[in-house]
């Protein structure tokens, strides 16, 4: 079994909340995690039509046949279950009582955060880290993205990872990533985007997924985006805000110091699975990557989602941000760590080159900015300090 970093947010946060709501993409892993933390838990999955269908005709008499402590996997199907879960939650308010998880939609959340305001956390699990899967213990996000460690290389090349994705079916089972995927995107479809987001032209929004797909580490055009799906801007809006509230893309926003000069400050879109993006690209296999015309595209999309992984599942938001002026200068990543801003950069080639250095020192020599140190993600094995430079391969994330 691969061990998850969010394990460790758990175990602090059911010591305190009576309520703690797991939630994250399907199949990233969420019941496998509570059901393995919570052993002592009765679980209720409603999946399960009989037991759904109790929970929306009796949720009083649901809730007594199934006391605390108790899982409830699949809440979405049931989100009325919350305010009679308020009730019992205040007359016996014992930490780690009820754990509850779902994939993420506008209805739960909104729900959750109502009724269950100050009485549960809320923690979001995405698909497998790159650290996890290579069995790396688990270190605070900054501290693993700065230290100088040597770390083996994994097995699968660079392009196999990109290729495969981090869903944690395709570590624990011998399954084609494509057929894997093909049955990933009939379900997400089909059960949430028709039944429960209520979209009716699946055809067009299939459509517009692959278009983002193709747009993956670009500044987010709603207008282009648009006008290519044949749909309103608005529509494109509001699908975007589906595809991100069910974690399967991230906008990046841009960071609004000033530094004296306009900044750019429409978000970039990255996918946040390399797996689920290469099908959604048709890629065939990891030896089409090389070649590939968005090879840039795919590892820069890596680096982002390992960065936002490394950041949710120790149960903080990612301070990530990009920087780029009106004139065209661009820092990849700015790591807003309050006191100070930690550039990084991200460069696909196997080796660090000095042209590398180039965007990190100029952003450098801006007004008014004392920071004298950065990091550069690159797509080779070793990692090393080069000058005040922390060079990083692709999986020390």
């Amino acid at each position: 079994m691969i061990s998850r970093y969010l394990s460790f947010k758990l175990a602090t946060l059911s010591k305190g909340f009576p309520a703690i709501y797991v939630t994250g993409p399907r199949q990233s892993g969420k019941t496998t995690l509570v059901k393995e933390f919570f052993k002592n838990h009765h679980y209720v999955s409603l999946e399960n039509p009989n037991l759904l269908e109790f929970a929306l005709r009796d949720p009083t008499g649901f809730l007594k046949a199934n006391p605390a402590p108790c899982i409830f996997d699949e809440v979405q199907k049931a989100p009325q279950l919350l305010s009679y879960l308020q009730e019992l939650i205040d007359a016996s308010p014992l930490p780690g009582s009820w754990i509850l998880t779902g994939s993420q939609n506008f209805i739960l959340m909104e729900r959750i955060t109502q009724t269950l305001a100050g009485r549960s956390a809320i923690l979001r699990l995405l698909p497998l880290s790159i650290s996890e899967i290579l069995h790396q213990p688990f270190q605070e996000p900054v501290k693993r993205l700065t230290q100088i460690a040597s770390i083996p290389k994994p097995k699968d090349s660079l392009e196999k990872f990109i290729f495969k994705g981090c869903y944690p079916r395709l570590y624990t089972q011998k399954i084609d990533p494509q057929d894997w995927y093909a049955s990933y995107d009939q379900s997400y479809v089909e059960r949430d985007v028709r039944d429960v987001l209520k979209i009716g032209n699946l055809t067009t929004f299939r459509n517009f997924v692959r278009l983002c797909a193709g747009r993956s580490g670009q500044l987010l055009n709603l207008s282009s985006l648009a006008n290519d799906a044949g749909i309103a801007q608005p529509t494109a809006k509001s699908w975007i805000s589906i595809l991100e509230a069910s974690s399967l893309i991230y906008l990046l926003p841009g960071h609004h110091k000033n530094f004296s000069k306009r900044l750019v400050k429409s978000p970039k879109l990255y996918f946040l699975d390399t797996g689920l993006l290469s099908y959604l690209l048709k890629l065939r296999s990891a030896e089409d990557i090389p070649l590939h015309p968005l090879k840039g595209a795919l590892f820069e999309t890596l680096v982002v989602s390992e960065l936002v992984k490394l950041f949710t599942h120790a149960g903080q938001e990612p301070p990530l941000y990009f920087w780029r002026d009106h004139t065209g200068n661009e820092i990849d990543i700015l790591i807003d760590l309050g006191k100070e801003l930690l550039p990084l950069e991200i460069k696909s080639s196997s080796q660090v080159s000095s042209d590398h250095f180039k965007t990190i020192r100029w952003w450098f020599n801006l007004k008014d900015n004392s920071q004298e140190q950065g990091i550069i993600f690159y797509g080779g094995e070793n990692s090393y300090l080069r000058e005040n430079f922390i060079i990083q391969p692709w999986f020390q994330i």
